[in-house]
């Protein structure tokens, strides 16, 4: 009998084939005009293509639509998709541009629609993390990771995937995602260790000066 870690490995890496064979079959039946094959691709990557565009937007509302773009450039430029088995870093590679793109357009119209000469004012959602809840610091602190550490954090500790398949869905190698893990939780803990010394500072500072 194999050791568990040797059979999760099998079992990973046999995951990983379905995966690859089921896309290559429907991105084919796709291009034969079979529309209800395109639906079962949406099935299988609405989920994460909402992650993925999640970690570069930051908001519910724009990552909905940066998902939805990319499912439309997909289905019209499916015939560029050169290896059908490899879909899901194909596709996922559109779902970053659109949310790139996406996210440059908002900020752009943010401070357009700001009085002339206060967007530099404005202040950062860093300078008022000490005075937030935990729930917000770590929402900032998530924002404060690379693009790539965002969406490896978030496909693996809050959607549950496994190493494997977060490295077979974004088309990475496995020892990469380990490797972005661990730096995106290491500097996770900082920002937050960091914040929380900040905040004890702050209110320290304001109970003195009520006293």
């Amino acid at each position: 009998m194999l050791p568990r870690t040797r059979r999760a490995h099998v079992s990973s890496a046999q995951a990983g084939d379905e995966i690859r064979k089921r896309d290559r079959v429907l991105v084919e039946a796709v291009r034969a005009g079979d529309r209800d094959a395109f639906s079962k691709l949406v099935s299988h990557y609405q989920r994460v293509a909402y992650s993925v565009a999640l970690s570069v937007t930051g908001t519910h509302e724009e990552a909905e639509d940066a998902a939805q773009e990319a499912f439309v450039v997909a289905l019209e430029r499916l015939d560029e998709c050169r290896q059908p088995e490899r879909f899901g870093g194909w596709f996922l590679a559109i779902v970053r541009t659109r949310a790139l793109n996406l996210d440059r357009r908002e900020r752009l119209r943010d401070t357009e629609e700001l009085p002339r000469g206060l967007a530099s004012q404005v202040p950062s959602p860093e300078d008022w993390v000490e005075r937030v809840e935990l729930r917000s610091r770590l929402s900032e602190a998530v924002g404060e990771l690379s693009s790539a550490q965002r969406e490896i954090l978030l496909l693996h500790d809050l959607h549950g995937w496994k190493g494997r398949e977060v490295a077979d869905r974004l088309g990475i190698a496995h020892g990469t995602v380990r490797a972005q893990l661990h730096a995106a939780r290491r500097k996770l803990r900082g920002i937050l260790r960091e914040g929380a010394v900040e905040a004890t500072a702050a209110d320290s500072t304001d109970r003195e000066r009520v006293i």
